[in-house]
């Protein structure tokens, strides 16, 4: 997850460039070029798959992939560009015209790279079972792509569910070839992608060309096609032998949608070798992401989602932190406080004023309750009512995580479908 973001961070400002556009203005990227490094929709969208699918599991629906894409994206107020590319517009016009999954995903873009962008979590969650990641990303797919859209998200998830459990790099392209047709545009795409990568070649410029021309479709103007991302993603990949650093810069230096191939590559790169791998620069660079494309994910921080997915390694790690620093230490890069210095009440970690025992909150205040924790009965932020009275806060008319009359259970300030299941004892960075 932390390798996927770093990707983003670091393609980002190089999206939709040719490579002698890239070289004209920086000549080879080897790291930040922006003085503000941040994420993209690519992110952020992987922080609301890894939400739902930390809540879900194994059990993960069309419908509560629907539910949660209404409920959180679409029918939330959003400034100019916001809801991401053009297969996330499609869908989200799609959703509030009424339709529903799958015909939502009926769309010009549904071919997009955009579920390969988020399909991480899925490899995350599933590691060492690279056929239930395909099925479970296949789940989420469905609202919003169709076909090569799906088999490209597939791809990235199995790929990166062997790479968790130390495959090499020849099994993690074969995980991922193994769940997709083999007459698919995105296997043929990503066979000759990695055939290319694994030649030798006088320089490593040369090595980029040819992969690039493996998988590009000269002329067309989109850059988002997923099977020509995952290509170029998977081939970084195997020009870099599985190596983080450069397979990361190699995907970036590519040019084209180079947000979303360095995110693939970085999350298949991370996956394989864990947070250690990362150059520490850019890893502390990495902080909550800004909701600047779903303003309800801001907040949350890349590596909170992977303990939510990772629980059994966290706990083998014995509560060490990033980089193995104690408990308590600050993650770098996010800004928050060490544990202890927050405010009375507030989650551990969060930086953020809470109520003491709200576990189904993981990253702010009982958020139907209006301010100081008193109940609002017309307050927008009751989602659980909106016609009704604050359900979830006590007889006193203050948050009651306990109380009886809230249907999930708990004090999340999320629907059902997307709150995740509280998390108790871990403290441990997930990949």
């Amino acid at each position: 997850m932390l390798g996927l973001a770093v990707g983003d961070a670091l393609g980002a400002p190089a999206e939709n460039m040719r490579p002698s556009e890239i070289r004209r203005r920086w000549g080879r990227i080897e790291g930040f070029v922006s003085d503000d490094p941040a994420g993209t929709d690519d992110t952020e969208y992987a922080i609301f798959s890894g939400l739902l699918l930390a809540r879900h599991g194994s059990a993960l629906t069309v419908t509560h992939v629907e539910r949660a894409w209404r409920l959180w994206i679409a029918d939330l107020d959003e400034g100019p560009f916001r809801g991401a590319g053009f297969s996330e517009r499609g869908t989200l016009e799609n959703l509030r015209r009424g339709l529903a999954a799958p015909i939502s995903a009926q769309h010009r873009h549904a071919w997009s790279d955009g579920l390969a962008m988020r399909a991480a979590p899925f490899g995350v969650f599933a590691a060492g079972r690279p056929a239930e990641a395909a099925r479970l990303v296949a789940v989420d797919g469905r609202v919003s792509h169709e076909g090569e859209g799906i088999y490209g998200g597939q791809a990235v998830a199995a790929g990166v569910a062997a790479a968790m459990t130390g495959a090499g790099v020849t099994s993690v392209i074969a995980a991922a070839l193994s769940v997709v047709p083999m007459d698919s545009w995105t296997a043929r795409s990503l066979r000759r992608a990695v055939t290319a990568a694994q030649r030798t070649y006088p320089d490593r410029l040369t090595m980029e060309r040819a992969v690039r021309s493996a998988v590009v479709v000269g002329g067309y103007p989109w850059t988002d096609l997923a099977p020509e991302a995952v290509g170029l993603a998977f081939g970084a990949f195997a020009a870099a032998r599985g190596d983080f650093r450069t397979a990361v810069l190699t995907a970036v230096n590519m040019g084209r949608d180079a947000d979303t191939t360095a995110a693939v590559a970085g999350a298949l790169a991370g996956a394989l070798h864990g947070a250690s791998a990362i150059p520490l620069p850019w890893a502390q660079a990495i902080g909550p992401v800004r909701g600047s494309c779903l303003p309800s994910m801001r907040g949350y921080h890349v590596l909170d989602i992977a303990e939510l997915l990772t629980p059994a390694e966290a706990d083998e790690r014995g509560g060490e932190g990033y980089g193995g620093e104690p408990p308590g230490t600050a993650r770098p890069g996010d800004g928050k406080p060490e544990h202890g210095s927050e405010p009375p009440g507030a989650r551990p970690g969060s930086g953020k004023p809470g109520l003491a025992g709200d576990p189904g909150d993981p990253v702010g205040p009982c958020d139907p309750c209006g301010p100081g924790g008193l109940c609002d009965p017309c307050g927008p932020g009751d989602p659980l009512d909106p016609d009704g009275p604050c359900d979830p806060c006590g007889p006193d008319g203050r948050c009651d995580p306990c109380d009886p009359r809230d249907p999930l259970g708990q004090v999340s300030g999320a629907p059902e479908d997307l709150a995740p299941a509280p998390v108790a004892g871990r403290t441990a960075v997930g990949r």
